[in-house]
């Protein structure tokens, strides 16, 4: 029979023609199984009730002019999911009692395989289409129909044929299907975005002698990422990553700072340095602790790694001195330095130079242990992703060799 609404589809319970399942009853308010023809207000799909004149669920015969699926009738021509109603309110008595959608509504696996079904005509090319055995496509296709409650493909020795119920579960398919390939494709955008910048801070020391070698092996991996890198000292890097300016970080110090998650990639030795014209660089026995606490300084500024480790070195022989001069540069405070205008404590990593041509000196310190960890960090939560995580793998040879 021609169904209003559906044009020449058959109504679901001529088309099936099935018996109600076993343990299953029909009749005047009972339970019907998918595809038997249910008595006048009998219970239909998901076990609501339903009354004389209401719509028929997914399987039942429905009745002239009435609408199919979950109790929602369409107008003529109408070919919308059984869903919910116009406005988005499920209609549905005693909906909230129903199981989670993913449990009710077949995989997008088993979704594909029903339109390749219906484009090939043949489950067993459907199947090496898709990558999988007959007998799996089979097992799939029986899964589905045991979900839905309906009969999807009649089976021959001439192919396989669309029931009318499953032609029009395949409109539906390719719906569902179709907006998963727009929801993959918009994910792929997305980490197209992603993959096409990265934001580095980092501090002064590492961002000066050691993520240049780094960064240069980015861009032979990803040479259509664009970095951007900012320098700055430990607190501004945290802050950087906190406010979401910044996609990965790396600072120098005692610790991760706080809402930050991080792994140490090497290890870092402060030296005391002067110029070979100063007191200190001609002296034989080494400087102690103390004294170095009470000296005038050449310092980075607060906030920084080299200053916090410093600090907390010295804290238990009198605490750090006012400096003698503060810079925010390690370029600055190794020029001041180099002057003869005083003594300062730096990264071992930045006076290579300055050592090997004797334009500074290491000074020998008794009593005071000036080492801390370089770290890697992002904010709290999963590891980072994308150019951020290609960037952190290149940081391994500094983790073994630290």
């Amino acid at each position: 029979m021609t169904h209003p609404g559906f044009g020449e589809y058959q109504d679901f319970g001529d088309a099936m023609g099935s018996e109600p399942e076993p343990g299953s009853e029909s009749g005047s308010g009972s339970e019907v199984g998918a595809g038997s023809a249910p008595g006048p207000g009998s219970d239909m799909g998901s076990g609501s009730a339903r009354g004389p004149g209401s719509a028929p669920a997914l399987g039942s015969g429905p009745g002239p002019g009435s609408g199919l699926g979950h109790g929602h009738g369409h107008g003529p021509g109408s070919a919308r999911p059984p869903s919910a109603s116009a406005d988005g309110a499920d209609n549905h008595p005693g909906s909230g009692d129903r199981p989670p959608l993913a449990h009710r509504v077949p995989d997008l696996g088993s979704m594909e395989l029903l339109l390749a079904v219906a484009r090939l005509g043949s489950l067993g090319r459907a199947a090496r289409e898709l990558g999988i055995t007959q007998p799996a496509a089979s097992s799939r296709i029986r899964s589905m129909e045991r979900r839905l409650g309906v009969a999807l493909v009649d089976r021959s020795p001439r192919g396989s044929r669309l029931t009318d119920a499953g032609a029009l579960v395949t409109d539906w398919a390719r719906q569902v299907v179709e907006a998963a390939e727009a929801f993959d494709a918009g994910a792929q955008a997305l980490r197209g975005r992603r993959d096409s910048r990265l934001r580095v801070a980092a501090s002064m020391t590492i961002a000066e002698y050691l993520l240049p070698g780094w960064l240069i092996a980015l861009s032979g991996q990803r040479p259509g990422t664009a970095v951007s890198l900012l320098a700055g000292n430990s607190a501004a890097v945290a802050q950087r990553l906190l406010s979401g300016e910044a996609d990965l970080g790396f600072v120098e110090g005692l610790a991760v700072p706080d809402g930050l998650d991080g792994v140490v990639i090497g290890h870092d030795r402060l030296v005391v340095v002067a110029a070979p014209t100063h007191p200190w660089a001609r002296r034989r026995r080494p400087v102690a602790a103390r004294e170095l606490a009470e000296a005038h300084l050449i310092l980075r500024e607060r906030g920084s790694g080299t200053r916090q480790v410093l600090d907390a070195a010295l804290a238990g022989h009198g605490g750090l001195a006012d400096p003698l001069l503060e810079l925010s540069s390690t370029t600055a405070v190794k020029a001041a330095a180099v002057s003869g205008a005083g003594p300062s404590v730096l990264s071992e990593l930045a006076l290579g130079e300055e050592l090997a041509s004797r334009r500074l000196v290491k000074i020998p310190v008794d009593g005071v242990r000036l080492s801390r960890d370089l770290r890697a960090v992002w904010p709290t939560g999963p590891r980072p992703t994308g150019p951020a995580r290609d960037l952190l793998s290149l940081t391994r040879p500094a983790r073994e060799g630290g």
